[in-house]
């Protein structure tokens, strides 16, 4: 009888993964190749996204087709793993469906197309996966595909929000500039000179295009973009729940949050008294923020923190390092710059050739004011480029995708993630390594007066993180408006006003941005969830190989794995 069992169960994890590679092949590479090259699947590298009517109409389809497919595998009958796998490729399934046939941003973000076409070029550009020429045909084939983008654009686009419509004209001078200047200076190498008087064409007749589409945005699309960003309760509780498998009611969510943010809101009001018990929060955020690095010198201070770090998670026993390697610094690319100041981008878990991590840093842009500066570069003080570096680097991102190859995971595990998980995980981190003991003279900062202001960069981090979790849900509910956000990033997350700005309008687009703080809680919980179950067993190292072994799956099914319970995560 056990024998029969654990045949069917063979058989049915068998047809799981065979159904779910068919799944990835046909209604997630099949719809977005660009995605099929940044995992390292190269056979995509000529393909570009259709973004017509038609093939939304068909992806919708082809989803619920698969979605019938999933429901209908015997979970019963897999492993307990397997079955963890399932659920995350259904929820994978009913966010997609919930974003096309709900949220519609190809219906309402003018910025999907721009930004989607220039990210379509860049992945083929950052690594050298095959030689210049190669890579450059693949381009080639890509950007005769191009204008059709804006065709579509131009039938798909109905009423968009005003906020989407001036996001997307912020970014198309850099996104021309990209295609003008980067893309050709990226294929110099290449030295077929068919191939180059060929990519020449193509090229002008994308930057032609894009020209084309900023005017048709600007005189056309953002008098009549009347439109409202804002998903309402359902939809993001529904999204909530089908990307991070977090089903906890709003109210509550927000209960959470304030109570985060008043905790962090203390302790650095005691920190503050530390550092100069005369000024208030406030104050010392200002005098926090005038103090960083020269533009000029901002990537090497960052690469600067690499060496501490590692060697304090190593002599501290912090996370196991898979790789001696390190990521590459380098500026962010300018599709990202209007949302992001600093990012990691890592190769694609099937990428072979390339496999260089870059850590991205937005530097002020040229022609900005001196005000504009100070304000942009008051994020990167003494305090936040530790926070960062630990967030994007050692032990935060960079390490979590050093185990995507170390540890044996699945397909689906590889593919498929949470942020509440990844970036919850990086956020965690932060608080982590400063309460482990990093960032005290001697290890990070030079005296007692920087190890403050180095916990005070994290608490002012957090606070951003907590202002996200607050305004994603306030915003989206209708509960405050735009200004009002911002106001709140400036008061309660002690964020500049050009912070603020830039966090609010990603607030717009990316509503459950909340994912970071709530991560960090439900990972917190989990490990002390854990300490209390294995007592004087209980090993920080082990917990984070372990969470390291489940991919970027939410913490419910971490949690299960580790803890073998369905306990609440938070």
């Amino acid at each position: 009888m056990a024998a029969t069992v654990a045949a069917q169960t063979l058989d049915v994890n068998a047809k799981f993964r065979d159904l779910a590679d068919q799944y990835f092949e046909r209604a997630t590479f099949a719809y977005n190749p660009t995605f099929g090259t940044m995992a390292g699947l190269h056979q995509y590298d000529s393909k570009l996204e259709n973004y017509s009517h038609a093939t939304v109409d068909a992806q919708i389809a082809t989803l619920e087709d698969f979605e019938k497919k999933f429901d209908d595998l015997p979970a019963f009958q897999m492993d307990t793993s397997t079955q963890a796998d399932r659920e995350l490729v259904l929820d994978d399934i009913r966010s997609k469906l919930l974003t096309l046939q709900t949220i519609k941003p190809w219906e309402k973000n003018p910025d999907n197309y721009s930004s989607g076409i220039t990210n379509s070029a860049f992945v083929l550009m950052e690594r050298n996966f095959a030689p210049s020429d190669e890579r450059l045909r693949s381009l080639i084939a890509r950007e005769k595909q191009m204008p059709a983008v804006f065709a579509a654009a131009r039938q798909n686009l109905k009423n968009p929000p005003h906020i989407y419509t001036e996001i997307a004209l912020e970014q198309l001078p850099g996104i021309i500039s990209f295609f003008e200047s980067d893309v050709p200076e990226a294929f110099k190498d290449a030295t077929d000179p068919a191939t180059k008087a060929e990519f020449k064409k193509t090229n002008a007749g994308v930057i032609a295009a894009l020209k084309s589409y900023e005017s048709w945005l600007k005189q056309d699309l953002l008098p009549r973009s009347n439109g409202d960003f804002r998903l309402g309760a359902e939809t993001f509780s529904k999204k909530l729940e089908y990307d991070e498998m977090v089903d906890t009611p709003l109210s509550k969510l927000l209960d959470i949050a304030y109570d985060d943010m008043h905790k962090n809101q203390a302790e650095f009001a005691r920190v503050g008294k530390e550092v100069d018990p005369s000024k208030t929060p406030q104050e010392v955020v200002e005098e926090l923020g005038s103090i960083h690095p020269a533009p000029d010198q901002l990537l090497q201070t960052f690469r600067d923190t690499f060496s501490g770090l590692i060697a304090f998670i190593q002599t501290n026993r912090i996370i196991t390092i898979p790789s001696d390697v390190r990521p590459t610094l380098e500026e962010t690319p300018p599709f990202m710059r209007a949302t992001t100041q600093a990012s990691m981008d890592p190769p694609g878990p099937f990428e072979t050739h390339s496999t260089t991590a870059y850590f991205n840093v937005t530097l002020p842009e040229k022609g900005w004011t001196a005000e504009h500066i100070a304000e942009h570069m008051a994020a990167f003080n003494v305090g936040t480029v530790i926070s960062t570096s630990v967030h994007e680097a050692y032990p935060g991102h960079y390490v979590q995708f050093l185990w995507t190859n170390y540890a044996p995971l699945s397909k689906v595990r590889k593919l498929i993630g949470a942020n509440t998980n990844i970036e919850g995980w990086a956020h965690y981190c932060e608080q982590m390594m400063l309460d482990a003991g990093y960032g005290q003279p001697g290890t990070g900062a030079k005296d007692e007066r920087e190890a403050h202001l180095i916990r005070l960069g994290q608490l002012q981090d957090a606070l951003l993180r907590d202002a996200r979790f607050i305004v994603g849900i306030k915003m989206h509910t209708g509960e405050i408006t735009f200004d009002q956000a911002v106001d709140f990033f400036v008061k309660e997350g002690y964020q500049s006003r050009s912070v603020g700005t830039v966090e609010t309008k990603r607030g717009t687009a990316d509503p459950t941005y909340l994912y970071y703080t709530l991560g960090k809680l439900q990972i917190m919980k989990l490990r002390a969830d854990l300490e209390k179950k294995q007592g004087s067993d209980f090993s920080l190292q082990r917990f984070h190989d372990n969470f390291m072994r489940q991919g970027g799956a939410p913490i419910k099914i971490v949690r299960q794995a580790l803890l073998g319970d369905n306990s609440p995560t938070l």
